[in-house]
C-alpha cells in the first residue's frame, strides 16, 4: 500500500513573481504548535527525512524519501524520484523547485509518515514560508526544516556541546527579534544546523524532535540519509 494522495494546493506553473506571492498568501494557514497524529494527537512513531540534488547540469532533480521508524531510528523504507527540474533556482523559492519531486518520492514509501524532516528551512524563512512549511501544508502532517546554513535572521553561537542552541531571530520583517528558528549543536564541536517549525509543530518541540533524531552525525538521521541517497550514483550536476 502506497502512502495516501493528496488534494493539490495550488498549481505548480508559476512565475518567480506568482511564487513570491503565493508564499506570502499562504504563510498565514501555517501551524506553528503541535498536532500530531489524526485529531491532533501526540502520536510519532514513523519518521521520513527528504532531501534533494540536481544532475545534469541542473536539469534534472533527484528527489528522496527515507522512513525511519521513532525513537529507534531504523530504516524502514526508501524511495528517489528523478525527474526534470521544472522551476529556475531563484533564492527564497527552493520549494518551487524541490518540492513537487519530493512529494513524489514521499508518495512512493509504503504508508505515509508521521513527521517529516526537511533538508531547508520552514518559518526560518524571509517569508515565514519555507520549504518545510510547503511540504507541510500540502500533506498537511507534521513537518520541520533542518537547514545547514542560515537564510534570514541573527543568532548568537550556541555552546559546543551537544544539545545546546541558541535562538535565531528576525533582523526584519513586521516582528523583529521574533524567534523564528534555533541554532542547534547536534554533535560537540562541529558546525550547529538551523531549526525552525515547518507546520503542526512547535518550535520548541522542533529542536527537541531533531535532537531526538541527531545520532553521531551532524544532520539528523532521516536528512543524512535522504542526502545519501540523493546523491547516490549522481551523473555530473
Amino acid at each position: 500500500m502506497r502512502a495516501r494522495a493528496t488534494a493539490p494546493l495550488h498549481a505548480w506553473d508559476l512565475s518567480p513573481k506568482d511564487a513570491i506571492a503565493l508564499q506570502k498568501a499562504l504563510a498565514g494557514a501555517v501551524v506553528r504548535s503541535d498536532r500530531f497524529g489524526p485529531g491532533g494527537r501526540r502520536a510519532i512513531s514513523r519518521v521520513a527525512g527528504v532531501d534533494a540534488a540536481f544532475a545534469d547540469g541542473g536539469r534534472v532533480i533527484r528527489a528522496a524519501a527515507v522512513m525511519l521508524d521513532y525513537p529507534g531510528l531504523v530504516q524502514t523504507g526508501e524511495a528517489l524520484i528523478e525527474r526534470p527540474t521544472a522551476f529556475p533556482y531563484v533564492p527564497g523559492l527552493l520549494s518551487f523547485r524541490e518540492v513537487p519531486a519530493l512529494l513524489e518520492a514521499l508518495g512512493q514509501l509504503p504508508t505515509m509518515p508521521d513527521l517529516v524532516l526537511c533538508d531547508g528551512h520552514g518559518y526560518a524563512h524571509p517569508r515565514r514560508f519555507g520549504l518545510a512549511c510547503h511540504l507541510g501544508l500540502w500533506l498537511d502532517i507534521p513537518a520541520i526544516g533542518v537547514a545547514k546554513s542560515r537564510l534570514t535572521g541573527s543568532h548568537d553561537e550556541p555552546g559546543p556541546a551537544k544539545g545546546d542552541a541558541a535562538w535565531l531571530l528576525a533582523d526584519k520583517g513586521a516582528r523583529p527579534g521574533e524567534r523564528i528558528g534555533a541554532v542547534l549543536r547536534t554533535r560537540e564541536r562541529v558546525k550547529p544546523v538551523y531549526v525552525s517549525a515547518g507546520h503542526r509543530v512547535s518550535l520548541r518541540t522542533a529542536v527537541a524532535l531533531t535532537l531526538g533524531c541527531a545520532t553521531r552525525y551532524r544532520l539528523p538521521e532521516p536528512t543524512r540519509l535522504a542526502d545519501k541517497l540523493s546523491k547516490a550514483h549522481r551523473d555530473g550536476g
